[in-house]
């Protein structure tokens, strides 16, 4: 962290270009276009940049590192190559400053383990970290007055009772997706989403599990139980889904088009009900899927398993956890089979749901200026190409969304894969921003 909290909270505040709230990597990657912007513009069309953070420091997804597992993009669609190859912020300089270089060649893989991928995220978060606030939460967003340029975000040290306001002419809403439970399950002890799953496996109350039942049927399903099934060998894994097994990625070229910068300019111009269509097209390019080698993997074990008449993999196919109820030693387990309609209990010492994320909302923070936000009709935000928030004429302030643009932008929304290019497509809308502002005629009154 460059600055402490209390440092933060009571600095006097500029008006920024752009305040970015969240600081995870899609954020990130609009850090480093803006820091590479500013190095070749001229001094009078450089962007103002702060990104608020609530971690304390940079984290992504740190629950679900799991040795060994593996990313689902080429190292290539990294924070900066498909925008700027040249960038000194790209997966290879990282690789060449770790003194890697060479040993990942020889490695001949095109996608790293999610560990070394969180590290080169941090080693990329330290590059800009001039930019940042951490330990910051941002409570509230607000118009600096009935109309105009500047936005205000009122930011509490996270945990604590002070408070601060920045202000800003552009607002970048990157606050990430949110994990989603099935309705009526709260996170705790034994009952867990696959978001904190290795923390809260390093707290199970349990020494020597017995059981553990894992929800869901996509890519961190899947990793999960191949985890638990390889970690603890006195214990069973029972995975629990509504397939008959896991089902592949489609990953083939020709639907991995779909990723392709180009993809996003068809999408957006498309009209809603050719957008729906290309997105039941091709869900199964990212959605409730799983890598094939590990779907193999997990299929010769339990294989083997029955070989031996000692089945520790069960894969529950065709069924839904219906009920869990949680007691001091365990918890319970209720699931019915959906074709035959039976039903079955087990005792299990921890549940993971694998259930995915749901984009987020933005209203909750945008309080008053949500009003002023345009709506379609099924009452999502309508969001021009640049990623800018449409809105009434009072509000001149830009309010970008970095994620929770599905509907309008396509599958990679909220992905890496389009990291680079969304970051220097929202850098360059920035900049024209300001140039505009900057040599708009100055309104004289009197």
């Amino acid at each position: 962290m460059n600055e402490t909290v209390n440092e933060i909270v009571n600095e006097t505040t500029p008006v920024y270009d752009v305040v970015g709230v969240g600081f995870g990597p899609a954020n990130l990657a609009l850090a480093i276009a803006i820091e590479e912007y500013n190095e070749q513009a001229a001094p009078d069309d450089r962007l103002t940049a702060v990104f608020l953070e609530k971690q304390p420091n940079f984290g992504w997804h740190r629950g679900m590192l799991i040795p060994d597992a593996t990313m689902q993009v080429s190292f290539l669609k990294d924070l900066a190559t498909m925008r700027n190859p040249r960038s000194r912020f790209g997966f290879v300089p990282y690789l060449h400053d770790r003194g890697r270089l060479v040993d990942f060649i020889n490695h001949k893989v095109l996608f790293p383990t999610r560990e070394e991928f969180h590290d080169y995220l941090q080693w990329a978060a330290d590059g800009v970290d001039h930019m940042v606030r951490y330990g910051l939460e941002v409570t509230g967003i607000r118009p600096a007055g009935t109309s105009g340029p500047v936005v205000e975000v009122d930011v509490a040290a996270f945990g604590e009772a002070e408070a601060v306001t920045y202000r800003a002419r552009n607002l970048v809403v990157g606050t990430g997706l949110v994990p989603r439970l099935p309705e009526g399950v709260e996170s705790s002890e034994r009952l867990w989403h696959s978001s904190e799953f290795l923390h809260r496996l390093a707290a199970l109350p349990t020494g020597n599990p017995r059981r553990f039942v894992v929800a869901g049927a996509g890519q961190s399903a899947a990793e999960i139980a191949d985890h638990l099934h390889r970690t603890y060998e006195g214990a069973e894994v029972v995975a629990v889904h509504t397939r008959y097994g896991y089902s592949p990625a489609d990953d083939s070229p020709y639907a991995n088009r779909i990723f392709d910068p180009e993809a996003v300019d068809l999408y957006h111009g498309a009209e809603p009900s050719v957008r729906r269509t290309l997105m039941d097209y091709h869900r199964n390019t990212n959605y409730g899927v799983v890598d094939m080698d590990l779907i193999e993997e997990l299929y010769r074990r339990s294989y083997q398993e029955k070989v031996r008449g000692e089945q520790r993999l069960r894969i529950l196919g065709v069924t839904r956890l219906t009920e869990v109820e949680e007691g001091p030693d365990g918890v319970r387990v209720q699931v019915r089979n959906l074709a035959t309609g039976e039903t079955g209990t087990m005792d299990a010492d921890a549940v993971v749901y694998a259930t995915g994320y749901s984009e987020p909302d933005p209203a909750r923070l945008l309080g008053e200026l949500d009003a002023a936000c345009a709506r379609d009709e099924d009452g999502r935000l309508r969001v021009r190409r640049d990623y800018r928030v449409q809105t009434a004429p009072a509000v001149e302030a830009g309010i970008y969304l970095m994620g929770g643009t599905e509907h309008s932008h396509g599958i990679t929304a909220n992905l890496l894969s389009m990291a680079a290019v969304r970051a220097g497509e929202i850098c360059d809308s920035l900049a024209a921003r300001r140039r505009s502002d900057r040599r708009a005629p100055v309104a004289v009154t009197g």
